[in-house]
């Protein structure tokens, strides 16, 4: 998988949210000051060729939707930073964002909390 561009993870972003739209769908989610129409279709074009979009036609109208989940996107991001800033290291990791989050004793409980009960989930499904 590649790492997108600050552009295409915005259109992303809201494919993602839209779950089929075409260009002037993704057009009216963008904030101002809105990209040309052309930008967009290209953008979208490009996330094509990289294997995250794909359309389904309509006469001359193209209707997009995402093959690559926010899910699986967020998972490829997320290794790549513990790989890059952390060594692979969970507990680098969450030192890291504790200390710079200035979290609370009960904020890191309530974050253990979740990482157990999610641990405890994917045992089940095993």
């Amino acid at each position: 998988m590649k790492t997108l561009t600050k552009a295409e993870e915005q259109i992303m972003h809201i494919l993602w949210d839209l779950q089929r739209a075409v260009v002037r769908d993704v057009l009216e989610q963008l904030p101002e000051p809105k990209p040309a129409y052309n930008t967009v279709s290209t953008v979208i074009r490009v996330l094509e060729n990289k294997g995250f979009v794909s359309h389904k036609s309509y006469g001359t109208t193209n209707e997009y939707y995402t093959l690559v989940s926010k899910k699986e996107y967020t998972k490829f991001r997320f290794g790549e930073l513990m790989q890059k800033y952390f060594n692979n290291s969970f507990p680098q990791m969450a030192s890291f964002f504790a200390k710079e989050n200035k979290l609370s004793i009960r904020e890191l409980e309530e974050m253990m909390r979740e990482i157990r009960d999610e641990l405890k989930e994917n045992e089940n499904k095993s």
